[in-house]
């Protein structure tokens, strides 16, 4: 396959709607890609490309929510529709059990961001508005130190996220926090 067609949102658009169907993994699909996209800027990267990556990270995971499953059968089907190498792999290091060494920054952006942005979505809600507009790095911050909220968040996958992509955590979290205020009406926040 060409790049156009792995920088091509609504091609990759129409994979994810294939494959996820609930709410909350697209809305986390789009949220991730909100943060990527928002880094492939800042890091003068290929916006497009990096985009879809994120976009793409956990299509397969609806209906291969395994370890063993996800994400090795996203990269099966990808590898099929002509993706290649460099994009799959991206995909393949967010998930640290596949033993796909992080040595990008595309792969280091996708995991620092994954987790975190399902965690600011989280705050999001629990907020009296609902709306990301009143999310304040403080109450991130506070939430984290709560191991009972959003449990299933990996918290220090957050703040290795943050370390192998080289930006202080508070940074890390008010950059993504930013980004997804810009996109707050396309993710529902």
């Amino acid at each position: 396959m060409n790049t156009e067609k792995m920088r091509d949102r609504n091609f990759c658009l129409e994979i994810l709607n294939e494959y996820t169907k609930s709410d909350s993994l697209l809305k986390h699909a789009f949220a991730v890609e909100t943060c990527v996209r928002a880094y492939a800027e800042k890091f003068n990267e290929d916006i497009d490309y990096w985009g879809n990556v994120a976009l793409l990270h956990d299509f397969d995971y609806e209906k291969y929510p395994t370890a063993e499953e996800h994400p090795f059968k996203g990269n099966e089907i990808l590898k099929g529709k002509g993706f290649d190498e460099v994009f799959r792999d991206a995909i393949m290091s967010h998930a640290d059990y596949t033993n796909i060494p992080r040595e990008t920054l595309l792969k280091k952006t996708l995991f620092a961001c994954d987790e975190l942005a399902g965690f600011i979505t989280a705050v999001t809600y629990v907020r009296p508005s609902k709306s990301i507009d009143e999310v304040e790095l403080k109450s991130v911050l506070k939430k984290m130190k709560d191991k009972a909220f959003a449990r299933a968040v990996n918290r220090e996958d957050i703040t290795k996220g943050a370390e192998e992509l080289g930006v202080a955590l508070d940074e890390h979290i008010q950059f993504c926090i930013n980004a997804m205020k810009k996109n707050k009406e396309a993710l529902g926040l």
